[in-house]
């Protein structure tokens, strides 16, 4: 696989004993899915699905009513939020992505406080019974800081990578966000 920025990547050909590898548009390393144009929009949105399938497997303790919503949100927080916010540390967040994890941590809340759509209920009405505070993008800054916390102190390939001590002109035009 080529990572490019580039609407057609360039075409690679690699051989062993004779037979040629077929190029790749995107694959699962570690568990991340990585794409040809380098971007997580495919990830994060099969860690989204992934982390509400994960609570639908354990809805009966999540929505259960004789449980107190402190509990369940703590129970969320320990067996569904690793699944979504597996890798976290790498990921580009938009403005799109953004408000696609805060309706996913929204999701979970109506669900736990077994809210139906037809209520037409409001985000800051289901917060407040649900006594919470969107947290998550919160979280996943936390961790994208400590990561580059860890990066900053290494001083190995990844630090100049960061810092953008490498050889090379940049690229023509307005640069993507980091």
């Amino acid at each position: 696989m080529v990572i490019s920025r580039k609407q057609e990547p360039p075409k690679c050909d690699i051989f062993i004993n004779d037979a040629k590898l077929k190029q790749q548009d995107k694959f699962k390393y570690l568990g991340t899915i990585i794409t040809i144009d380098g971007r997580n929009n495919n990830e994060i949105a099969a860690r989204i699905a992934q982390a509400k399938t994960n609570f639908q497997r354990i809805r009966a303790v999540l929505t259960n009513k004789h449980i107190s919503i402190q509990t369940r949100k703590r129970v969320l927080q320990s067996y569904i939020e690793p699944y979504l916010l597996y890798g976290c540390e790498a990921w580009t967040i938009s403005k799109q992505t953004a408000a696609k994890l805060e309706a996913t941590e929204m999701w979970f809340l109506r669900r736990m406080l077994r809210i139906s759509w037809t209520e037409k209920k409001s985000n800051e009405t289901v917060l407040i019974e649900a006594n919470s505070r969107r947290s998550l993008i919160k979280t996943i800054r936390k961790r994208q800081a400590t990561f580059l916390g860890h990066v900053m102190r290494r001083e190995k390939l990844e630090h100049l990578i960061t810092t953008e001590k490498l050889d090379g002109k940049r690229d023509r035009g307005k640069q993507r966000e980091k």
